[in-house]
């Protein structure tokens, strides 16, 4: 746990559970009804990204083109050229007229044959699908009702429910101008200093941060395995150090031939009084490893089970 000046409300929680993307097993990524539906499930934190539209407009969306995640391709320029969807491409009036749910339940559907091409779909148990998604939730995210969420409409949220709230600030390779000043004017318009991490994959934005506030918490995003994070995080006057475990972004050892996690950056930083938040972390054995090494976050896309391994500890 830290002991800096700046801390965030963790409500005596040691290993905060975060949801990437809001519960994105079991609604459309980043939309309000993923966040919603996280909340409910009981995790502490929601994780969000967000970009900046044609007119400024801040928007909640991973992805910096909107085909994945939305019918763009099908509502504007069939067969055309990826950069025509990039979402800076559009203002928000034509970024709310589409449908950001449909996709999921097409992946969804996919998944029922272990073929969707989100992975963590694929990996949910008949179990967990049977719980958490209702015939009712996906003749909702079928609708065509579901929409990207600016993200005041999330900080609303966030306020309303008393979360914490991870808000990944996307410039690149956008190179969005003045999005860490819009984005932490409205943090601290509503109230929510200490209820927000803001990271970032781009380190120079977390410096913009500390010279607009001296008291917002900010996390490093990594894929890169750090040779000293604790020295690299006081360069930056940072808080945490959010490394990847996932895949081809995995920096910790879960996906190494031994198949053995090397805690030294863990111990590093959190010897040095730094948080460490790890994403994305799915498997309920990693859960349990990255907890019994005392991190103070997990970063996840299907939150459930870091509470019932949370449980089982």
């Amino acid at each position: 746990m830290t002991n800096r000046t700046r801390s965030l409300d963790r409500q005596g929680i040691n290993t905060l559970n975060i949801a990437h993307r809001g519960a994105r097993a079991y609604a459309p990524e980043n939309t309000l009804q993923s966040f919603k539906k996280a909340i409910d499930m009981g995790a502490n934190a929601i994780e969000l990204d967000v970009h900046l539209t044609k007119d400024h407009k801040m928007v909640v969306h991973h992805d910096d083109i909107l085909t994945r995640c939305t019918n763009v391709q099908s509502s504007y320029f069939p067969d055309v050229e990826s950069d025509n969807y990039y979402l800076s491409n559009y203002t928000l009036e034509e970024i709310r007229s589409l449908d950001a749910g449909s996709w999921f339940v097409e992946q969804f559907q996919l998944s029922l044959k272990g073929r969707s091409t989100e992975d963590y779909l694929n990996q949910l148990t008949v179990d967990e699908r049977k719980e958490f998604i209702s015939s009712k939730d996906l003749q909702l995210y079928a609708s065509g009702e579901i929409k990207i969420p600016t993200l005041e409409e999330v900080l609303n949220l966030v306020k309303e429910s008393g979360c914490l709230v991870n808000i990944e600030i996307k410039t690149l390779p956008r190179m969005y101008e003045n999005l860490t000043n819009q984005v932490v004017l409205l943090v601290e318009g509503k109230g929510l200093i200490n209820k927000t991490i803001i990271s970032s994959f781009d380190h120079q934005q977390l410096l913009r941060v500390r010279q607009l506030n001296k008291n917002l918490y900010t996390a490093t995003l990594t894929s890169d395995r750090l040779g000293k994070p604790n020295g690299y995080l006081r360069l930056l006057d940072a808080d945490a150090y959010n490394p990847g475990c996932y895949g081809g972004f995995d920096s910790l050892g879960f996906n190494s031939v031994s198949g053995i996690v090397d805690p030294t950056s863990i111990k590093l930083c959190l010897e040095d009084n730094f948080d460490v938040n790890v994403w994305t972390c799915n498997e309920k054995e990693h859960i349990k490893t990255l907890i019994g090494l005392g991190v103070t976050g997990l970063i996840t896309d299907i939150p459930n089970r870091v509470n019932e391994v949370l449980i089982e500890m």
